[in-house]
């Protein structure tokens, strides 16, 4: 999948400028899809010249102009399309901290133990940021009337993969904890 398909969902919530978008992208996509302010940036210039977005720029005073961008009728068609396409093939992790629990054998048990705590308090950052995400977005009302009656529930639900990720690496990381201490030379 291409960051095309990812900007183009961030844009049904409304009108974006490149700035907002980053932000959308830092807090509601990061748990499956990351991009950096500059790809970001290329990726609005591409959909725009492909007619898929349209640009319009607001004035402002003591401040640069920005542009604020939203889906165009041919952006919607094709998110549609998308939308309903199977995935081309399975979603492959690529983790360097996982690389390095396999080589764990050969390294230092207090470096290695550092590297696990350090992705656990990670894993308990994002976390607490989805927890926000997820409080802002039901605004009061329960998940079950949520799910029911508002007008957007795919953000919901890839917030709810992203706050199951984040749990899961916690369980995984207590465990691995465990087994480190378990493993310890008795001193």
């Amino acid at each position: 999948m291409s960051l095309k398909y990812a900007v183009l969902a961030a844009l049904l919530e409304g009108e974006a400028s490149g700035y907002e978008l980053s932000k959308v992208f830092d807090v509601s996509l990061a748990n499956f899809w990351a991009a950096t302010p500059q790809q970001l940036y290329r990726e609005l210039e591409r959909l725009a010249r492909d007619g898929l977005i349209e640009a319009r720029v607001v004035r402002q005073e003591r401040r640069p102009d920005k542009r604020m961008f939203t889906l165009t009728e041919a952006g919607r068609r094709e998110l549609r399309a998308f939308a309903v396409t199977p995935p081309r093939r399975p979603t492959a992790i690529r983790d360097e901290f996982l690389i390095k629990i396999q080589a764990m054998d050969r390294a230092d048990p207090e470096a290695t133990r550092a590297l696990v705590e350090e992705r656990e308090a990670w894993s308990r950052g994002k976390l607490a940021r989805y927890e926000r995400v997820r409080e802002r977005l039901l605004a009061g009302r329960g998940e079950e009337e949520y799910l029911r009656e508002a007008d957007r529930i795919g953000p919901y639900l890839t917030l709810m993969g992203g706050i199951a990720y984040e749990e899961e690496n916690l369980r995984w990381c207590a465990r691995v904890l465990t087994i480190l201490e378990q493993r310890a030379p008795l001193g």
